[in-house]
């Protein structure tokens, strides 16, 4: 962790003193902490109780969006800066994920997936506290912004079409007659649609990640054939050859499924992984 990171994590360990410094760093840390104790809430609370779940989860969510918005806008420093790294990148993706379930979850039956995602809501927020990432006091580029956008918002799609795809892998186990034996007809939303909303997340997450790469190779200066870039343009590949194997030849079931998680993974390894390693394992400020 950097300097600047580790001061800022120290004061909001050290936040509960008397000191005004202190006051201040618990109200910048407070929304964290109600979205920590709103996510906990909801991981305790069985499917049995789905308004309470789904109350503590909105709940938790709207903590975790001021909570980001506080730690990227850089409230509380002494000059106008952006604050981002691999644990703010993290969660804005989660929040993204979760901001899609909880509007489909209103028009759509989804069981089983709001204790996992209060589950990682926790951990994101927890390591986007521990690790705010490094001041950004200026951009190389006006499009810059831009760019992360895109590539954030494209992250979010791609973890919308991950939790779909994890949706429609036990909503294909539970068809099985072994398994339908044991649990009955199957619950929640009809196999066809989930597919579909599955693809529809990969085909949106692929056009917002193909702007996001054409305007970071457009404007980058210099261009850079970093880890960054490579992990994203793998993954751009895999996504690009699972959208074309579709139309082509009708994929679908466990092996899309695979191909979806496999992009995924890429994507995560090239920003989330690549800016840990420097961060957390370095100990150096990426460029």
């Amino acid at each position: 962790m950097s300097v600047q990171a580790r001061k800022y994590t120290v004061s909001m360990i050290l936040s509960f003193g008397t000191s005004a410094a202190g006051e201040a760093a618990l109200a910048l840390g407070l929304p964290s902490l109600v979205a920590v104790a709103a996510y906990a809430v909801a991981v305790g609370l069985g499917e049995r109780f789905a308004g309470a779940l789904r109350a503590a989860l909105v709940t938790g969510w709207v903590a975790h969006a001021i909570a980001i918005v506080v730690d990227i806008a850089g409230v509380g420093s002494d000059v106008v800066v952006a604050r981002f790294g691999f644990a703010p990148a993290l969660s804005m993706t989660l929040w993204l994920v979760l901001a899609v379930y909880v509007v489909e979850s209103r028009f759509f039956p989804l069981p089983g997936a709001r204790r996992t995602l209060a589950l990682l809501g926790i951990v994101v927020v927890v390591l986007a506290w521990m690790f705010p990432g490094e001041l950004r006091p200026q951009v190389a580029s006006r499009w810059a912004p831009l760019h992360w956008v895109l590539g954030i918002a494209s992250y979010g799609l791609f973890g919308a079409a991950v939790l779909h795809a994890a949706m429609l892998s036990r909503a294909e186990r539970q068809m099985r007659p072994s398994a339908m034996a044991v649990t009955g007809a199957m619950k929640g939303m009809p196999l066809l649609r989930l597919e579909r909303l599955t693809f529809r997340f990969v085909a949106a997450g692929f056009v917002v990640l193909s702007a996001a790469l054409l305007l970071g190779a457009w404007f980058a200066s210099p261009w850079r054939w970093d880890h960054k870039t490579v992990f994203s343009m793998l993954g751009w590949v895999v996504f690009a050859g699972l959208l074309a194997g579709r139309r082509a030849f009708g994929w679908r079931g466990p092996a899309a499924t695979r191909w979806v998680y496999a992009g995924a993974a890429l994507l995560l390894l090239a920003y989330v992984g690549s800016r840990f390693v420097l961060e957390v394992l370095l100990h150096r400020a990426p460029a």
